[in-house]
């Protein structure tokens, strides 16, 4: 088995258009119309919580962005977009980022993180159907998934998902 060598790193400025143009050549750049960017405009992402992953000659293979948004009045990690080059797809780039953002977003003292992706494949990081989960039409219901980065972190919680208006804290 060959040993993935990619070196992870929080996203500079410097690495803003090349990370653009990944996620353009992953998911079209029509990306933007989807109801998920609604909640991401005019929003900075949580810097801490967008990595990079480079290959030994320095290209992007992957990437992957986090943003504050609320369910109901409880401030949340949404986790994407999420990206890989096709040329490095099915390499576990894209778990090792997530792993990383996972990670990053506890010792930060996030309690939950909040995406939109196929349960089949988020299911091995530990997300689960989010029902009472409201994502801004139109979203497949299905499709919205949590993680629990804290004991039973979304008991209770429901509410339709809201942009961060300001600057919001870990809860």
């Amino acid at each position: 088995m060959q040993r993935l060598s990619i070196t992870l790193a929080i996203e500079s400025a410097a690495d803003y258009w090349e990370a653009e143009a990944l996620y353009d050549l992953c998911f079209s750049p029509g990306r933007t119309a989807l109801s998920s960017y609604r909640l991401r405009e005019d929003v900075a992402p949580l810097a801490d919580l967008c990595w990079t992953a480079r290959d030994p000659d320095g290209v992007l293979a992957g990437v992957i962005r986090c943003w504050p948004c609320y369910v109901g009045d409880t401030p949340v990690v949404l986790l994407g977009p999420v990206a890989v080059h096709p040329t490095r797809q099915g390499e576990g780039i894209a778990g090792l980022l997530i792993y990383r953002v996972v990670d990053m977003a506890q010792q930060k003292g996030w309690s939950r993180i909040l995406l939109v992706g196929d349960l089949p494949y988020y299911s091995r990081f530990g997300f689960h159907p989010l029902t009472g989960v409201e994502m801004p039409p139109p979203t497949n219901p299905d499709r919205v998934l949590g993680l629990d980065l804290s004991k039973a972190a979304w008991d209770r919680i429901s509410g339709a998902v809201r942009k961060a208006d300001d600057c919001i804290s870990p809860q």
